[in-house]
């Protein structure tokens, strides 16, 4: 699946490439300026974006390190977060180097093909860590409400089949907004005041009417996001309809709490998106930066926390794959 989404990227690419008219000769590169242009603050950008990139990459890491080694956790869930943790890993790793660079360079031009590269894999993953989210609500619903089915409704065919399914989806909503990009003529001015290429930013950018693709961005925006939500909400609704049914107050608390992790991540990803692009395309500004940093890097580097702080398959498998006893976080 990897290789055939660098094959599609290349060839989208090279159409780009063979691109004639003011769009590709006037304007091959864009300026990334980030969130400031004070010496003294990117300073301080850079050395706090480093730590959160590194306490990511090595969260993340971990994460995948621990499942893969550990038998115990080799389930439809624990195999779903590891994928989670590796598209997260992948998504920070397409803009935080780059972003960096820019903080400590006096150059920070992107080319044109580089912009459309970063807009192209950044809407391939939030696509796909979106609905890797949603294949986790629905196990969990599986596991709470129909516990005597659980592994022959989720088999290991079908978890792969799901994880392509997944992959297959965010390749083809990514190449199809780039695509689209591509149409663009962008004109005047071609500094960007914002962290990377991000699809909204690059349409306020463009001279030419952008009335359809946005349009288009809209309508599958709501399908691709919306639609998971609606089922990932139904199958919380069911979950928490189960669990009320239980008499034990004890194992009411302890069945919730093999879903409370999900939960958290789940309201943190779609609270941060829905701040950023649930908005008309002409009130989108500079101030949704801080909202930005809340998905590209908060999000990511908080969802191996989130998922280890009170679970002790993971405490014990990160222990083991430490060589030491993994203290429980209170």
């Amino acid at each position: 699946m990897r290789a055939l989404n660098k094959h599609l990227l290349v060839l989208m690419l090279q159409k780009v490439g063979g691109m004639d008219g003011d769009n590709q000769s006037e304007n091959s590169q864009f300026l990334l300026l980030g969130m400031s242009e004070s010496p003294e603050q990117q300073q301080i950008l850079f050395w706090m974006f480093l730590s959160m990139y590194l306490v990511t990459v090595v969260g993340n890491v971990l994460i995948i390190l621990a499942i893969s080694s550990d038998s115990r956790l080799h389930t439809p869930m624990y195999f779903f977060l590891a994928n989670l943790s590796f598209t997260d890993l992948f998504f920070v790793t397409n803009t935080i180097p780059k972003m960096l660079v820019n903080l400590q360079s006096q150059n920070k031009a992107i080319s044109y093909a580089g912009c459309l590269t970063q807009l192209y894999f950044l809407v391939s993953l939030v696509t796909l860590d979106n609905l890797i989210l949603t294949v986790m609500a629905y196990d969990r619903y599986v596991a709470i409400c129909h516990p005597l089915h659980y592994v022959t409704a989720m088999s290991p065919g079908l978890c792969v089949l799901l994880l392509c399914l997944c992959w297959g989806l965010s390749v083809l909503y990514g190449l199809l907004l780039t695509l689209l990009m591509t149409r663009v003529t962008f004109c005047g001015s071609q500094k960007i005041h914002y962290l990377f290429c991000e699809m909204y930013v690059l349409l306020r950018l463009a001279c030419s009417n952008t009335h359809i693709i946005h349009t288009v961005l809209v309508a599958t925006g709501c399908f691709i996001f919306l639609t998971p939500l609606g089922f990932t909400t139904t199958s919380y609704v069911r979950i928490v309809r189960t669990i009320l049914q239980i008499p034990s107050a004890s194992k009411k608390y302890k069945t919730f709490s093999t879903c409370a992790s999900h939960l958290g991540v789940v309201s943190l990803f779609y609270g941060t998106l829905a701040v950023v692009y649930l908005q008309p395309l002409h009130s989108y500004s500079m101030k949704d930066s801080v909202a930005t940093v809340m998905y590209a890097m908060v999000t990511p580097m908080m969802n191996p926390f989130i998922y280890s702080l009170r679970n002790k398959d993971m405490h014990g498998a990160l222990g083991r794959l430490l060589g030491r006893p993994f203290q429980r976080l209170k």
